[in-house]
């Protein structure tokens, strides 16, 4: 797998590598299952089943990621943060911060379009109880590191969504960058800032989660704040 992203010549090779990628097996196991057994409100539909590809425009200044893919979400859709409710959260505030063209996200082919931004997850299959373990991240990691390697020249910033997505920055800013993370590495928090010299900075943001947006921990407010440092920060009118 390793071999198979460094030789992604461009995004579009990348996600079609990262789609036909059967590296870990419990997390095959699980996508395939969820995808033959569906959830009761959508047993009519076909679910993609399998890892999710990054998201967004190629010349990216702010780049935003995440944990991976909703069994019902990304694993039904093909498409990261489609078709569920922390989806509905992450685009309404990116079309209020004018980064997306529209502010819903249900299905691929629904004519969403971002600005400035590409999204994508730090593990790209859906895991049981939305947790992967670190084995599965760091088996993940090629994607992740190629596929920041390929929008390199443009990237400002990375908004890391939750604690998982600001650890898994820290190897992807020694692999593709070349730059040794702090240490101490800085705690995640939501607002957390941390930046360097020669890499893109860093900006914590708390997940998208239902757990978060439905207990208030994580409100539209919040939300509108960190896009504005993000915009900020990459230079994005």
């Amino acid at each position: 797998m390793v071999a198979r992203a460094a030789r992604a010549t461009d995004l579009v090779d990348l996600d079609g590598a990262v789609a036909d990628c059967f590296a870990c097996q419990r997390l095959v196991a699980w996508r395939e299952e969820v995808a033959r057994t569906r959830r009761a409100a959508f047993r009519d539909q076909t679910y993609w089943g399998r890892p999710v590809p990054g998201f967004g425009v190629a010349d990216a200044r702010i780049g935003i990621l995440g944990l991976a893919p909703a069994a019902h979400g990304g694993n039904r859709t093909g498409r990261i943060f489609t078709g569920d409710r922390s989806g509905d959260v992450l685009f309404a505030a990116l079309h209020r911060a004018g980064l997306a063209n529209q502010p819903t996200s249900v299905a691929a082919d629904d004519g969403l379009a971002l600005r400035d931004t590409r999204i994508f997850a730090a593990v790209r299959c859906a895991p049981p109880d939305n947790k992967p373990t670190p084995a599965e991240r760091d088996t993940c990691a090629p994607w992740l590191r190629r596929e920041v390697a390929l929008i390199r020249p443009t990237l400002r910033i990375v908004v890391a969504l939750g604690a998982f997505a600001w650890a898994a920055w820290w190897p992807t800013l020694r692999e593709v960058y070349g730059v040794r993370p702090p240490s101490p590495r800085p705690a995640f928090g939501h607002g957390a800032h941390w930046s360097g010299t020669a890499a893109p900075a860093l900006l914590g943001c708390y997940h998208v989660s239902q757990q978060n947006t439905f207990t208030g921990r994580l409100t539209p407010g919040m939300l509108d704040d960190v896009f504005a440092r993000a915009k900020q920060l990459a230079g994005v009118d």
